[in-house]
């Protein structure tokens, strides 16, 4: 017998960071298998070109920071008045930077807390309501491998991702008998322009062993497709490339 996977079909999935890396490959994976997909991120021009590629009846840019709420709002308000609901969020913007504790100016560390936590909060709390609205739906946040064991040069990074992966496994207790399965995603290194700049340097061969953002695409779509009587809730991606700490 066949195995029943949940269609996506116009479905209509809200994506922040959808500019570039992990946000854009999931854009259009999504899209390719029928999802109607809102593009948030603050670079309009890179969303406009997306949903050229795409195609404006299933894709909407939004520009959006995630660090403020009323953005966020406004986001789930043009999803749901252009495609008249919202069935998944996935929360992936976020900014990353290495270094000791000391390294850093406090403005960029408090960027960083912003984006990265603040703003799936911010996201998250934008959602909900329109989740419940739907009769259920699903949140996956995209975290890191850093959230379950942050290395050194990463600590404030790492925390966030911590920060992210408590705010996803308390969700899931609270909303899962809504009908929202809340998923976090914990990849290890992926070949993006992430953090580069900030500890990381564009070409630098290391960056080869690393995931392709497709392969995390990937488990978000895993994730949806799943039936509704199941859920994940907490997924690490390697690459074969990489030892486990």
């Amino acid at each position: 017998m066949a195995y029943e996977t949940n269609d996506l079909t116009g479905t209509v999935v809200a994506i922040t960071g959808a500019s570039a890396g992990i946000g854009r490959a999931t854009a259009l994976m999504l899209a390719e298998a029928g999802a109607n997909v809102v593009l948030a991120a603050r670079r309009t021009e890179r969303l406009d070109e997306l949903v050229e590629q795409i195609g404006p009846d299933h894709a909407l840019a939004v520009q959006t920071d995630v660090r403020d709420p009323e953005q966020n709002r406004a986001l789930v308000a043009a999803a749901v008045a252009r495609f008249g609901h919202l069935d998944t969020l996935v929360a992936n913007a976020g900014i990353g930077m290495y270094g000791a504790i000391m390294d850093a100016e406090d403005d960029d560390l408090e960027r960083m807390l912003d984006v990265n936590l603040a703003g799936t909060v911010w996201s998250v709390r934008a959602a909900v309501p329109e989740l419940r609205r739907n009769g259920g739906g699903d949140i996956i946040i995209v975290a890191s491998v850093a959230g379950m064991r942050g290395d050194s040069n990463e600590a404030v990074y790492a925390a966030t991702k911590h920060g992210q992966m408590g705010l996803a496994g308390a969700l899931d207790r609270e909303l899962r008998r809504e009908g929202i399965r809340v998923t976090a995603l914990c990849p290890a290194g992926v070949t993006t322009e992430f953090a580069i700049g900030a500890g990381r340097t564009e070409g630098d061969p290391v960056l080869e062993a690393f995931l392709q953002p497709e392969d995390i695409a990937f488990q978000v779509l895993t994730c949806l497709k799943q039936p509704r009587r199941m859920r994940s809730t907490l997924w690490s991606i390697w690459s074969m490339a990489h030892d486990l700490p």
